[in-house]
């Protein structure tokens, strides 16, 4: 969330390194240069369904275009301070990016949000993670990928039955469904747009612009809807706990991850957001989890530990072995 918390220099050189060139480790083994980025995706989904149960405790109060509107302006706020960008010396092309980026940001938070104001957290998260399966899909061009899409998918669509009745696909309002829907859409161009800033921009420089491009877009909006329910001192408290779990913290972390992920992997990766907002709803929500959840979210996972396992084997072959230092 810092300036200082870039990723160290271990991951094998892909597509996606920063360009800066870093010394080599020599600390560092083996398993953190497979599976540190896969961390950084999957501390911030915990934090994105965490933040997201702490926003369904806002929406009466602001609704949820002014959640919305709380959680990035906030968000925005909190990594201006931090990082402190620089707004100048950008090319048009890195303007560009950054007014992508923030559209996409705004455009998947607002319409997600608008879709669990309307339908259950569960259904709404799998309709969403569509979005990154069919980027998978369509991207990838390793025809194991698309078994692990199939299987990640298979896990989503079991998912869509989560807790008591009602909560499955059956009697889902139809509005509620295509914000879903078209929230999954951004998602797959958040992925594109966080993976080309990172490469763009120093740390969190980007994402700091880009987060501040989606507040504005978002602010007049929620102030239509929620007025001064958004000064209130306990709701704006609450705003900048979303924004902190929802937004600030994961948003970091994917961008730094999706500088040693390609965007395939990264997606399917995301195919784990159903299964964590599933223990998110157990534990913060009190909502049960049956046998055919864990079946799902045993899906889901399986696929995303494919999805690592083929990244990882990749990475392996195409690594450069090195050479032996000569003997004195």
């Amino acid at each position: 969330m810092t300036r200082s918390a870039a990723p160290t220099p271990t991951a094998a050189p892909t597509a996606t390194t920063a360009p800066a060139p870093t010394p080599p480790s020599t600390t560092a083994g083996p398993g953190a240069s497979r599976f540190g980025p896969v961390g950084l995706v999957f501390t911030a989904g915990v934090s994105v369904q965490f933040g997201a149960a702490l926003a369904v405790m806002i929406m009466p109060r602001a609704g949820a275009a002014g959640v919305v509107a709380l959680r990035l302006a906030a968000a925005a706020l909190v990594l201006l301070v931090i990082c402190r960008p620089k707004v100048r010396g950008y090319t048009r092309s890195d303007w560009g990016t950054i007014l992508a980026f923030g559209v996409a940001m705004a455009g998947m938070n607002g319409l997600f949000y608008q879709a669990i104001d309307r339908i259950p957290l569960g259904p709404a998260v799998t309709l969403e993670v569509l979005g990154p399966l069919a980027l998978s899909v369509i991207v990838s061009r390793r025809l194991v990928n698309l078994l692990w899409a199939a299987l990640a998918l298979a896990g989503v669509v079991l998912l869509s039955g989560h807790g008591s009745a009602g909560a499955g696909f059956g009697g889902l309002d139809p509005a509620g469904a295509a914000f879903a829907i078209g929230a999954g859409a951004m998602w797959a161009a958040y992925i594109v747009f966080s993976a080309r800033t990172g490469r763009r921009f120093r740390q969190a420089d980007g994402l700091a612009l880009a987060m501040a491009v989606a507040a504005v877009l978002s602010l007049p909006l929620g102030i239509a809807e929620a007025g001064s329910a958004l000064l209130v001192p306990s709701t704006l408290a609450l705003g900048l706990g979303v924004a902190v779990l929802s937004s600030v913290l994961p948003y970091t972390l994917e961008l730094l991850a999706l500088r040693r992920l390609p965007a395939p992997t990264f997606a399917i990766l995301m195919s784990l957001e159903p299964a964590i907002a599933a223990t998110a709803g157990f534990l913060v929500l009190h909502q049960a989890l049956g046998a055919t959840d864990a079946v799902a979210i045993a899906l889901v996972i399986a696929a995303s530990m494919g999805a690592v396992r083929s990244q990882t084997s990749q990475n392996s072959r195409n690594s450069p072995t090195p050479k032996p230092a000569p003997q004195e």
